[in-house]
């Protein structure tokens, strides 16, 4: 049975996807187009306030319902296989452009990355891996939680109350206590997502305008094609 939250959020993360698929191929058309930097800051711009629309409104629907977000239904099972604490690994994107870079071994491009960009991606890269390692830790401090004194007393307390014999004041005390892990849990989520903000943002700084297009096509192709290849699998495990 799904949640109001799941199914809310379910229609717009369809919409937030039907028009990434169309900014995915306007990028696409002015990629092969001549130069004009002032069309491809637009549609730059376009796209990162359409990635914060997302944010935005996952974070109001996670302070509703936070764990939806640690399972999303409107998800494939391939793409919650590929999830970093609700999201995309930040690390990735800096896979993502040396992957790009070496597909163009051999032929120079207009997009090619200069060594001066080279070393502040790189230096952007050991700042974002540091600031991944402290949200996992976070998150294995929630995880730990579960298991400290007060939690596993308050199991302990659950187990031997009987139905309907005191059982109400043992059930406010595990919403306050469920209250307290989910709160925590909102907080690491809202910490993974600026990570991911400040990943694109530094990147997009980083590059040109004509770069920052390229980049934003293949990272979407990679967002599309993966939920494709996944709603496929899933369809073909259901029949």
């Amino acid at each position: 049975m799904t949640t109001q939250v799941e199914e809310r959020f379910s229609e717009f993360y369809e919409k937030w996807v039907f028009q990434l698929e169309e900014n995915l191929q306007q990028l696409l058309k002015v990629s092969k187009e001549a130069p004009n930097g002032a069309e491809q800051q637009a549609l730059v711009s376009k796209m990162t306030a359409h990635h914060k629309d997302y944010y935005t409104a996952k974070w109001v629907a996670a302070h509703e319902d936070v764990l939806a977000f640690f399972s999303p239904i409107w998800l494939s099972s391939l793409e919650n296989a590929h999830l970093w604490i609700t999201g995309w690994k930040p690390s990735m994107v800096f896979r993502l452009i040396d992957s790009l870079r070496q597909s163009r071994v051999g032929g120079a491009s207009h997009t090619d990355i200069s060594e001066e960009q080279l070393k502040k991606i790189g230096e952007l890269s050991m700042k974002i891996r540091l600031e991944e390692e402290k949200v996992e830790r976070e998150m294995e401090r929630q995880q730990v939680a579960m298991a400290d004194r007060k939690m596993v007393e308050l199991a302990r307390l659950a187990s031997r109350v009987k139905i309907g014999d005191a059982a109400s004041g043992v059930d406010g005390l595990v919403e306050v206590a469920l209250k307290s892990l989910l709160a925590g849990l909102e907080r690491v989520m809202k910490a993974a997502d600026c990570v991911r903000l400040k990943t694109l943002k530094g990147v997009l700084e980083v590059l040109s305008p004509l770069q920052c297009v390229d980049f934003l096509a293949a990272m979407s192709m990679l967002q599309i094609q993966l939920r494709k290849w996944g709603k496929k699998r899933d369809s073909v495990c259901e029949t």
